[in-house]
């Protein structure tokens, strides 16, 4: 059901793209929420199972990659990321969550744990994190800072070239790319609650 969540979020993100319904993008913003939902229940569901196998978590990465990394950066391309630097950014951030995720689950094992089996901490931070991200652009959305109504807030700067070229790049998209850059570290060890 996360899995469906995030594919329902990237329909209604384009959607939003073709009618310009808000209603459309409001949906968009909502199911990654409600992935995030079925993502701690079929981790409970397994825990009072007592049953695991390498295809539920393997499926688990998947849909939280589709939830909070595809379905996120298409909603940040939707509200107005659509540089050529930004793409490249959003891009970024759906790579380095493939690897974080992909990671996590070839070193789960080594993690160290505590006395009922969980790991301790998080390598890098967690791919649901880019929740926080989401909730940024709903209040975007809600105060109208999107493209085709006030615009992006902090703007854009020029890397190269000129303005609206292909070297624009949303000062945001730089915040985006170190959340990203925060994902795949190995440093960083987030506890886990």
């Amino acid at each position: 059901m996360n899995g469906v969540c995030g594919s329902f979020s990237i329909f209604s993100s384009a959607n939003y793209l073709i009618t310009n319904d808000p209603d459309y993008l409001w949906s968009a913003l909502a199911f990654p929420l409600a992935g995030l939902m079925f993502d701690f229940l079929d981790g409970k569901v397994a825990r009072w199972r007592k049953s695991t196998s390498l295809l539920g978590q393997e499926l688990d990465s998947l849909a939280d990659l589709i939830s909070f990394g595809v379905a996120p950066s298409l909603l940040a391309f939707v509200i107005g990321f659509r540089t050529y630097l930004d793409t490249v950014c959003l891009t970024g951030f759906i790579c380095c969550g493939l690897a974080r995720l992909a990671r996590f689950n070839a070193t789960v094992a080594l993690v160290p744990k505590d006395g009922t089996g969980k790991s301790k901490y998080f390598e890098g931070l967690p791919i649901p994190s880019s929740l926080f991200l989401v909730g940024v652009l709903a209040y975007w959305t809600k105060e109208g800072l999107i493209e085709g109504q006030r615009g992006i807030p902090l703007g854009k700067f020029i890397i190269w070239g000129e303005a609206g070229g292909s070297g624009e790049l949303h000062v945001v998209s730089v915040i985006i790319a170190a959340w990203a850059a925060a994902m795949v570290s190995k440093t960083l060890r987030i506890p886990k609650i």
